[in-house]
């Protein structure tokens, strides 16, 4: 009968859709594996990055900060002797440059989750400072 052919088709097409949304939802998922596991690699990616205990927020055109390499935003790593586990102030920096004037340093910074070496030579030059560079203390 007419009727008992249109119950199939409905039925069919039922089917059809279940099969889609399952199809889908397959995919959705495989997605949000994909996602996860891409999040996962750039975690271990980020840990197996070096602790940064400062920051470069300015750095002057021409000076020897700017000749060496270093960019604003770079995270630094180590500058000289100073790394995470001895840094306690700006102090250090400091200090570490004024006994390199005339020397490269070698500074390890962070750019865009790469590390990155710049040797940085202190001197005097025609601004202030031996640098040219603004550093500020990243907060823990």
């Amino acid at each position: 009968s007419p009727a008992g052919l249109q119950n199939d088709h409905k039925a069919l097409m039922k089917q059809v859709e279940e099969a889609l949304h399952q199809l889908h939802a397959r995919e959705k998922e495989k997605h949000a594996k994909d996602e996860a596991e891409a999040l996962a690699e750039a975690m271990s990616q980020n840990q197996s990055l070096p602790q940064a205990f400062a920051k470069v927020n300015a750095v002057t055109p021409g000076s020897p900060a700017s000749i060496s390499g270093l960019q604003v935003d770079d995270e630094i790593v180590e500058f000289g002797s100073v790394n995470v586990n001895n840094f306690q102030s700006l102090q250090n920096i400091a200090t570490v440059v004024q006994h390199s004037e005339g020397r490269p340093l070698s500074v390890t910074v962070i750019r865009s989750g790469k590390k990155v070496h710049v040797g940085l030579t202190p001197k005097r030059w025609a601004g202030k400072g031996l640098l040219g560079c603004n550093i500020i203390p990243l907060q823990r």
